[in-house]
């Protein structure tokens, strides 16, 4: 008897590790190869190395677990209201995207940052340094069952003197990162630019993020993952996962892949974000 069930037990494993293998080799169809990097794209500049799929299963990342299954997100600084509405879509969006739940804690004041770590930067506006941020404020900020912990500021960041800016800076290690919404939303954040802004947002949320559940950048598919210089780099590269980075980011959480496309897909019709509805579709056509 006890062999009997042993061997249901393997033919169960084996039938769910082939229907993952197929979802992942189905929507690689979709995954659009990179073409060699120009001069002002960040592979152009950054010589990276890539991760490999075995590179990542044989790297430390996180995994949830009963006391560590929670993703928040800190504000930092003074929203508005279109603001703070982004704020909680983005909320949503991680909760869809990493399927774990997702939380927006309170807001805190910008007073947490000390002059010795702002700057009046090269554009002559203000900006705070994303490590101080990192190191002083969100790796102290433990809220329960904390898995990973995304600080948000409406206030440019830079990582050292030598850069300019950055969108937003991780800590693999202290699973904390931040990013800004200073260079997302074209100066100021309206009704007609809400979506594109919206769109950037979602990018480098989930970006960095991903940095914090161990994904290296992607260089070899157009894929969220991807390292950007720019506003307009970030713009034309893609908001889905490719099916590599996918494979590795489901490793570790063990989430319903085709839920996870149905829930995305439901968000971005929900909130008229057409380009980005179109690429889910494209995922779940390859798969039916």
């Amino acid at each position: 008897m006890k062999k009997v069930t042993l061997l249901i037990i393997i033919l169960l494993c084996s039938c769910i590790v082939q229907s993952e293998n197929e979802y992942f080799d189905q929507i690689e169809k979709n995954d659009v190869k990179l073409t060699k990097p120009v001069e002002g794209e960040w592979l152009f500049t950054h010589k990276e190395k890539g991760q490999s799929f075995e590179q990542f299963i044989n790297s430390k990342h996180i995994v949830p677990t009963n006391e560590s299954n929670i993703i928040y997100i800190r504000p930092i600084g003074h929203f508005n209201s279109l603001q703070n509405k982004q704020i909680e879509l983005l909320r949503e969006y991680l909760e869809i995207y990493f399927q774990l739940k997702t939380k927006t804690l309170e807001t805190v004041s910008n007073d947490v940052i000390p002059e010795s770590a702002q700057r009046i930067g090269h554009e002559n506006n203000q900006q705070f340094l994303a490590g101080y941020i990192l190191d002083n404020v969100l790796k102290k900020d433990k809220p329960l069952n904390r898995i990973a912990l995304m600080g948000l500021t409406e206030v440019d960041l830079y990582p050292k003197p030598e850069w300019n800016f950055v969108f937003g800076l991780a800590s693999y290690r202290d699973k904390v990162g931040v990013s800004s919404i200073y260079r997302l939303q074209d100066g100021k954040l309206t009704p007609d630019n809400f979506n594109l802004c919206l769109s950037r947002l979602l990018k480098i949320g989930s970006h960095e993020i991903g940095h914090m559940f161990g994904l290296h950048h992607c260089i070899t598919a157009d894929c969220v993952m991807n390292g950007t210089n720019s506003m307009s780099e970030t713009d034309k590269s893609s908001i889905r996962l490719c099916s590599v980075c996918q494979r590795k980011l489901n490793s570790g959480i063990k989430y319903d892949n085709i839920k996870r496309l149905t829930d995305l897909e439901r968000y971005f019709e929900k909130n008229h974000l057409a380009e980005e509805l179109l690429l889910i579709k494209k995922d779940i056509a390859v798969i039916q």
